[in-house]
């Protein structure tokens, strides 16, 4: 009997899509709990325009549902309930801080917000249309560093280039403030993750050891570190040391996941502690922050350290619950403390739960960059999901004294519509490579070669 050859089955992964409808409604739907909780606790009542107000979110998060179908219908499942969760209650908190800072719903910030959130959702969807493979973006890996160089010097213009307590981030053009560094943020990871993917070989392999690590030439590392050395000066002449932050440890983490050599890590560390000791030296609001982080509650300096940490204090293990506390007590409540308001009124267990989101988000994030079946996608995949995890801990560990405070914004929770668009961005280009990362081999589109590879093999022919 003669043995036939094995027959190679084309797997159909369950697309999920149910799944995902499922914990998006549940996730709108505590959303409106949340929202129902602060008006009673404030005022008694049911507000008028709550089925209004929930409806327009509703279709907003289902109109992005029907995309995701339409364009990308192996996405991961998770990505868009929890970002939808997490941005949802941000605006409950922010309408609750505005109650609590006297502000009409007209004038509020939460009005912004929300619309921030639909214009954000709609440019994410217009993202998944128009990109159908994200390898497309590895041919544009220098015009994307350009972009992020350009979007970066933008505030330092005198014209349109806007100050903000003591930090020259936005561009206000007509009354319309924007902050390009968060766009920028992208575009410099999908620049980190095309060159890397040119050169690892060359950075891990190829170089000098020295006191046992390994250091690559310079024509191999020169235009990366070239790039983040820019970017890092940019940001501190802007004296946003946070942002700075941001830039260095992305770089630093994706350079270690192209070449897998720990004494990437030994060196970046040390360069962030050379670059901390001098940041601490040169800038007197560095120094005043490693002071608060030292004694929150020395006098003569901010407060809002203390404020913060005797709010999360009064919050406890279970809160004071959503409308009963007083996190408008504490500067920047809706922004940069955002977090300490939900410690307040949720309580620790309901932070943890937050932070829990947050770890889910980056995990299903690392999880797509490890069913990436390219370099690139693996590279762009964890960037984008380290990125909003490094952020995550640098404001949460500001805000709970494992670190100095930095300024920056939770994402997707804080007001601010730049922070919105962009992360809204990365959620939907994590969709676009969990899609190519399920679909199956049948289905899949050919990738089409880099312009160095097509031209290497035009020559060899």
């Amino acid at each position: 009997m003669s043995l036939s050859p094995s027959i190679v089955t084309d797997v159909r992964p369950r697309t999920g899509r149910w799944t995902e409808l499922a914990l998006l409604v549940f996730a709108v739907g505590i959303v409106i709990l949340a929202y129902v909780n602060v008006a009673l606790a404030t005022s008694g009542t049911i507000p008028a325009n709550l089925v209004a107000q929930a409806s327009g979110f509703l279709i907003l998060v289902l109109g992005l549902h029907l995309v995701i179908r339409w364009r990308a219908r192996y996405a991961d499942p998770l990505l868009l309930p929890i970002a939808t969760l997490l941005n949802g209650l941000g605006l409950v908190m922010i309408h609750r801080i505005d109650i609590g800072q006297g502000l009409e719903q007209a004038e509020g910030v939460a009005t912004r917000q929300l619309l921030w959130s639909a214009l954000a959702i709609v440019l994410a969807a217009v993202v998944l249309y128009y990109l159908r493979d994200h390898r497309l973006l590895r041919q544009y890996s220098y015009l994307a560093m350009a972009t992020g160089f350009v979007l970066l010097l933008l505030p330092m213009l005198p014209l349109i280039g806007h100050e903000e307590n003591g930090s020259r981030l936005w561009v206000k053009i007509a009354g319309f403030t924007f902050q390009p560094g968060e766009i920028a943020k992208i575009a410099l990871t999908v620049f980190f993750a095309g060159y890397l993917v040119q050169t690892r070989d060359a950075l891990s392999l190829v170089g000098t050891r020295v006191l046992g690590l390994q250091l690559p030439r310079g024509r191999d590392l020169g235009p990366i570190l070239a790039a983040w050395g820019l970017s890092a000066l940019i940001l501190i002449a802007q004296r946003d040391l946070g942002s700075s932050l941001l830039f260095f440890g992305l770089f630093v983490a994706m350079l270690y996941l192209a070449t897998e050599r720990i004494s990437w890590v030994i060196i970046g560390l040390s360069l962030f502690a050379a670059g901390a000791y001098v940041a601490w030296t040169l800038f007197g609001h560095v120094k005043e922050r490693v002071q608060l982080w030292l004694d929150p509650f020395q006098s003569g300096l901010s407060d809002q350290v203390a404020k913060g940490l005797m709010g999360m204090g009064h919050g406890g293990i279970f809160g004071t619950g959503l409308g009963e506390g007083y996190p408008q007590e504490t500067y920047f409540a809706n922004s940069d403390y955002i977090v300490a308001s939900f410690g307040e009124e949720l309580g620790m267990i309901g932070l943890f739960a937050m932070i829990l989101l947050y770890a889910l988000l980056v995990e299903r994030g690392l999880r797509t960059a490890i069913g990436a079946r390219e370099g690139f996608g693996k590279l762009l995949a964890a960037g984008l999901a380290f990125s909003i995890g490094l952020q995550c801990f640098v404001v949460i560990g500001g805000i709970t004294r494992v670190i100095p405070l930095t300024g920056l914004t939770t994402p997707l929770l804080s007001a601010g519509g730049s922070s919105l668009v962009a992360n809204w961005i990365i959620i939907a280009l994590l969709l676009r490579i969990s899609d190519h990362a399920r679909r199956p081999v049948s289905e899949r589109v050919p990738e089409a070669p880099h312009p160095a590879e097509a031209e290497l093999r035009a020559s060899t022919r």
